[in-house]
């Protein structure tokens, strides 16, 4: 190792250490501790607002120095509705049931032992995510509830919102009994810390949170088990059959409601039947709200406008008010795309006909897949879980909206009188 990342090393192993024993103690925190401490992180989220706003102010200034677009900008954000926001988030996590202890079965086995399995805490979880600094809250107030340790690491264009928001919550959690070491965050902005969180042996589960660059890194570096999230090439197909008002309704909704989240549209497939009546209208309205349009010769010489579209444009994930669009033969030319394209988060079609649907839900795989509506609602809090810590696109553990209860595990436990083998 070279001295930075020996640095690294040390820095992150006393991290991790404190955070296993942390996670030790927190699997059997009562309820009421738990949810007093994330009662009393919202009441210092909203007491600190000003110190928050300040340091975020700086993160956007540098932001905007650097050439950070507008799409990155808003989520880099914070406003007083926003903290009070995250606020209410700890307040809702509080109010759920919570998934340690639940016992999920118990029957009779061999020789009339008792067997049966209850939920339990994941144990440390670490996060690397984006620059968004509400997701500092949303993953602290999670892993709290569930009872597991949590590493933070986001943004590096969100570094002293981060610092400053984990430590109001790190310290209200203390003072109401929560284990020292349970919400820790990472605040240096070089990439080997990253690295080495990637590799940090404490760590029982890695959730990473953001671009196709942090994917590849994960995917070449990380050494512990992780769950990949909010990779989101994200498209809407409109059937033949699609009523075009709600189709234009649908589509400028799932892209300029909010670009720069994982679930925003970034490619928009149009059956040729239909095309000729919905794409002028629906192009003139994407192009009304300031969307760039890069579409295929068939969806050029219906919209002009639009420029060509290549290769990259059917892969890449903006993040910003940008759209592929390709008109397609069929049903089956539309689900070849996205299989090819598609990072297995949240599809849609806009059809009337029923057959297209189920065959379209049945033939998407994807964590999330919509009938006639905005790709926009995959949310944890729109699912009915509160807060989430991503949207898991894998298939193993957990998949979709990732709240308290996906962050915990299971284990056997059997009762006996005496009962052996032999």
């Amino acid at each position: 190792m070279s001295t930075r990342e020996d640095k690294a090393w040390a820095a992150l192993e006393d991290i991790g250490k404190r955070a296993k024993e942390a996670a030790r103690r927190l699997a059997t925190t009562p309820t009421e501790t738990k949810n007093a401490a994330l009662r009393a992180m919202a009441a210092a989220l909203r007491k600190s607002e000003a110190a928050i706003l300040e340091q975020n102010s700086l993160d956007l200034k540098d932001g905007q120095a650097v050439g950070l677009t507008n799409a990155l900008l808003d989520r880099l954000a914070l406003t007083p509705e926003r903290v009070e926001a995250m606020a209410v988030g700890l307040e809702e996590i509080a109010a759920f049931r919570d998934p340690v202890g639940e016992v999920l079965g118990m029957w009779n086995g061999e020789k009339g032992v008792r067997i049966g399995r209850i939920r339990v805490p994941l144990g440390v979880v670490g996060i690397i995510y984006e620059a968004r600094p509400n997701v500092t809250t949303d993953a602290a107030g999670l892993c709290l509830k569930s009872g597991n340790a949590v590493i933070l690491r986001g943004g590096k264009e969100a570094m002293r919102s981060n610092r400053v928001i984990a430590e109001i919550l790190s310290v209200a959690a203390r003072e109401r009994e929560i284990p020292e070491g349970s919400v820790q965050a990472l605040t240096t902005p070089q990439r080997e810390y990253s690295i080495a969180l990637m590799r940090l042996p404490y760590l029982d589960v890695l959730i990473p949170r953001g671009s196709d660059r942090l994917k590849e890194s994960v995917t070449q570096n990380a050494s512990v088990p992780y769950i990949m999230t909010g990779m989101g090439n994200c498209h809407t197909f409109v059937d033949a059959t699609a009523d075009v008002e709600k189709a234009v309704k649908i589509v400028v909704d799932a892209k300029c409601q909010r670009p720069a989240v994982c679930n925003a549209m970034e490619t928009l497939l149009v059956h040729k039947d239909i095309a000729p009546r919905f794409l002028p209208v629906g192009l003139k309205a994407l192009a009304e709200r300031g969307v760039e349009l890069r579409g295929d010769e068939f969806t050029r010489a219906l919209f002009p406008a639009a420029k060509p579209a290549s290769e990259e444009d059917w892969e890449t994930e903006y993040y910003d008010l940008i759209l592929a669009v390709k008109v397609v033969d069929n049903l089956e030319t539309a689900m070849n795309h996205i299989y090819r394209y598609g990072t297995q988060h949240s599809e849609a079609i806009v059809t009337e006909s029923y057959a297209s649907a189920q065959a379209f839900l049945a033939g998407v795989d994807a964590a999330a897949v919509y009938v006639n509506a905005s790709t926009r609602f995959t949310d944890g809090g729109v699912f009915g879980f509160g807060a989430e810590m991503g949207i898991s696109t894998q298939k193993l553990h957990a998949r979709g909206p990732m709240g308290v209860e996906q962050l915990t595990s299971t284990k056997f436990i059997i009762y006996g009188d005496g009962q052996t083998r032999g």
